[in-house]
């Protein structure tokens, strides 16, 4: 295994860190502060809006896009770092244009959309001009089983129509958000339970969709892209809007996760990285019982066992890139899996032990380790639960060993 990154991707991960360090770090609580007394919580602040035009300016804009899906993409190897750096600030990646889900909605266009698909909606999103969702999982049923979604989109002519009821949608709260990727069924009788569903285009505006309430994760209401739930009450499109074709979505949504999955887990190496460094930090300032935080055992064991946890997750994010770049999605699926299940947690871990050594502060507003504990949570669900991926991975394994 060679983890070696080209000087292409050197470079940009030096050019990245003192974009972080000029312009994000410095502006990081004054951004949060913006929210709590906007008008409109689900608009991007000026803030953001002046960050992306440095960014553009700077050439660090849609680093996530893939070498085999544009000539001046990266590998996956080589993202991995970049998007360790950006995930290190949670709102950081919208300013590169590399934040979830517009990231994996891009990729589904790029992979599946029709020239006509990708003109109207692909375009846009790259340049930053509109926002996405992806809408695949329901209240009403476990949706971390996929072929249990229960919207239903039925053709009626020259139109599919969609009724259904979906929530924990990122991103659709954001005034921006333009279009919907839905995942619903087409085939619901099909023996065949992984043919069953398609997925079809749904602008944001379209008549019968509405979002009935915003959603918030363990207190976070994460504006602006938000998550909320949305109704699709007899919903018209053109038949036109169908991703590759009916019975396919299944198959599109595995296209799509694989991708997802490893970014996300990038992004929270980054978060548990600058826990680390902050924890390392604050028991250097403080001190107990006559001496500093940093001479008590206890305290030296959690910050140990959090940098071996790190790097053991980092190392397996890295070997999990470089597979998907020498032999696709599909043949590294079972790292991909041990990824996500060992990722989100060790980040988890890592982020409650800084918590602790920062005391009932790091329970607040006043550093990024309770927002970047909440995160952490959601992705222990987000791209499939932690149980489905072990699920998967041991059937995997089972096959090969037995």
């Amino acid at each position: 295994m060679n983890f070696d990154y080209s000087d292409k991707a050197r470079e940009l991960q030096l050019r990245l860190q003192h974009f972080m360090d000029a312009e994000i770090y410095p502006v990081e609580h004054a951004y949060q502060e913006y929210f709590k007394t906007a008008a409109n919580p689900w608009a991007s602040p000026p803030l953001m809006v002046e960050l992306k035009a440095k960014a553009k300016r700077a050439g660090l804009w849609n680093l996530f896009l893939p070498a085999h899906h544009h000539e001046d993409g990266l590998t996956n190897l080589d993202y991995a770092p970049l998007a360790e750096i950006m995930g290190r600030v949670l709102w950081a990646p919208e300013v590169f244009n590399c934040n979830a889900p517009d990231t994996g909605n891009m990729e589904v266009f790029i992979k599946y959309a029709t020239e006509e698909q990708k003109a109207r909606w692909l375009e846009p999103l790259l340049a930053g001009e509109i926002r996405s969702a992806f809408a695949m999982t329901e209240p009403d049923v476990a949706s971390s089983d996929a072929t249990n979604v229960q919207c239903s989109i039925v053709r009626d002519g020259d139109d599919y129509v969609i009724n259904g009821r979906k929530w924990f949608i990122t991103g659709i709260l954001h005034e921006n958000c333009k279009i919907m990727i839905v995942m619903g069924k087409t085939d619901p009788d099909n023996p065949n339970r992984h043919v069953q569903q398609s997925q079809v285009l749904v602008p944001r505006d379209t008549p019968g969709v509405t979002v009935t309430r915003a959603l918030t994760t363990l207190g976070y209401a994460d504006p602006p892209l938000g998550h909320g739930e949305v109704l699709f009450d007899n919903v018209r499109v053109p038949v036109a809007n169908l991703l590759l074709g009916e019975g396919r979505g299944f198959e599109i949504a595995q296209g799509r996760l694989g991708p997802g999955r490893i970014h996300h887990c990038m992004r929270l190496i980054g978060c548990a990285q600058r826990a680390l460094e902050l924890m390392c930090q604050r028991v250097e300032r403080r001190s107990t019982f006559g001496r500093k935080l940093s001479e008590h055992q206890s305290v030296r064991e959690d910050i140990a066992q959090s940098f071996c946890d790190i790097e053991q997750a980092r190392l397996l994010t890295l070997r999990a890139a470089e597979k998907i770049d020498r032999e696709g999605t599909k043949e590294a699926r079972d790292l991909i899996a041990a990824i996500k299940i060992v990722t989100p947690a060790m980040a988890q871990r890592v982020i409650d032990r800084a918590i602790q050594v920062h005391g009932a502060g790091g329970l607040t507003e006043d550093y990024f380790l309770a927002e970047a504990f909440t995160y952490a949570r959601q992705i222990r669900f987000a791209d499939g639960p932690d149980q489905v991926h072990m699920m998967q991975l041991g059937r995997s394994l089972v096959k090969q060993y037995a």
